[in-house]
């Protein structure tokens, strides 16, 4: 019995051994796969699998040369010009080319049959070998590998999206902004900074258009949301488009200019002012005439010139009034000028009129500039009256 207890003892520690060393082996695997699909961890997995395919499908070509051709070494050697660095990139090379000499010496010549290791198979395969090399070469000089760049785009785009959130207002007032990038990307010229300052009381606004238009001007939009988000509130009102202005000519870019519409508006009073730096006009809905007035400030464009002169126009929002602040793509076409865009505009938001605004925003650009291949924004701030109060 004492043998019997002692047997089970060291069994039970074997196995506690041995699942404890499983555990270890697996965390270990994962934290490697998860640092390697990171982009911080070594290569070493993805080129063993690789490198693995390599013999298995020289031994399917040797048993099967009609249905495994040649060719097929080209799919780890594609694969590793994605997954791998160029070291490793070139060790996989050296194996598929000793897989192709052992190919071409069992198979025979391939005068004598087809499905042998033709001279065309062999440049196939040495172009591949080659971009593969480019691409790999490419991603080291970068430092960011194929795997982590759609997750580092990604991260840019939810950048830019949360920059452009807006601060919650209080009760009576409603704002919403809808956004399309040009054909359909994710990256948009466009973009809106807001906060609320003078302890709450005030909220400030600014929607930009930079230069350009999707993925092109996204990057520079990027910078930009963060800059002018940091200028926001920090200065005076009338200061910020000066500021915004001198910060976007310190840039130095080839194309560096942007418009840009600055709102100034006090939720208790509902007054407020509104700065343009060659932005389109800001459009009010008057509740009491049901008509829709321009609002045009004066101010040239950012990143022109130094010591540009920014004056705003005023305005107030009463219970029931709308104010619409949108970007150029949103209006303006090639063979459609601004103020047929604005009729247009505004003759669709008339439609909003009875019922309400919320949720008009996409809709507005969905009727409006459906197919527009430019960045379109569009803002929309409400004063709500009892009617439409929620």
């Amino acid at each position: 019995m004492a043998a019997g207890r002692e047997t089970r003892a060291k069994a039970d520690t074997l196995t506690a051994r041995w699942k404890m060393q499983w555990h270890r082996a697996r965390v270990g695997l994962r934290k490697s796969a998860v640092d390697y699909f990171r982009g911080d961890g070594s290569d070493w997995i993805a080129f063993a699998g690789l490198l693995l395919t390599v013999p298995v499908l020289a031994a399917l070509t040797l048993f099967d040369s009609v249905w495994c051709s040649p060719a097929m070494l080209v799919l780890p050697i594609v694969a590793g010009g994605l997954l791998l660095r160029p070291a490793s990139l070139l060790g996989l090379y050296a194996a598929a080319a000793t897989a192709l000499i052992v190919e071409s010496v069992r198979l025979g010549p391939y005068t004598e049959g087809p499905s042998r290791v033709t001279p065309g198979v062999v440049l196939v395969v040495a172009a591949c070998g080659f971009f593969g090399l480019l691409t790999a070469q490419f991603r080291s000089r970068v430092g960011v590998p194929w795997r982590r760049g759609g997750t580092m785009l990604f991260d840019l785009r939810e950048r830019i999206r949360v920059q452009s959130k807006l601060p919650k207002l209080p009760q009576g007032w409603h704002h919403e902004m809808a956004l399309r990038p040009a054909g359909g990307q994710s990256f948009s010229g466009d973009f809106v900074v807001a906060a609320r300052t003078n302890g709450g009381r005030t909220l400030e606004v600014v929607l930009t258009d930079v230069s350009g238009k999707g993925m092109d001007a996204g990057s520079r939009a990027l910078l930009l949301s963060g800059a002018f988000g940091g200028l926001l509130g920090s200065l005076p009102p009338h200061a910020f488009l000066p500021a915004a202005n001198g910060y976007l000519l310190r840039q130095d870019w080839e194309e560096g200019f942007a418009t840009s519409i600055h709102l100034v508006l006090d939720l208790d009073s509902g007054d407020y002012e509104l700065y343009s730096a060659g932005h389109p006009p800001g459009l009010q809905l008057s509740a009491g005439t049901g008509r829709w007035e321009e609002k045009s400030a004066e101010g040239p464009l950012l990143g022109v010139y130094d010591g540009a002169q920014f004056d705003s126009v005023k305005g107030s929002l009463r219970p029931g009034d709308v104010l619409m602040l949108f970007t150029d793509g949103l209006v303006e076409t090639s063979d459609r000028d601004i103020v047929e865009g604005i009729d247009r505009l505004t003759g669709e938001a008339d439609r909003y009129v009875a019922g309400g605004f919320h949720g008009a925003a996409w809709h507005l650009i969905e009727a409006v500039a459906k197919d527009v291949n430019d960045d379109r924004a569009l803002l929309l701030i409400c004063r709500e009256s009892s009617a439409h109060a929620r």
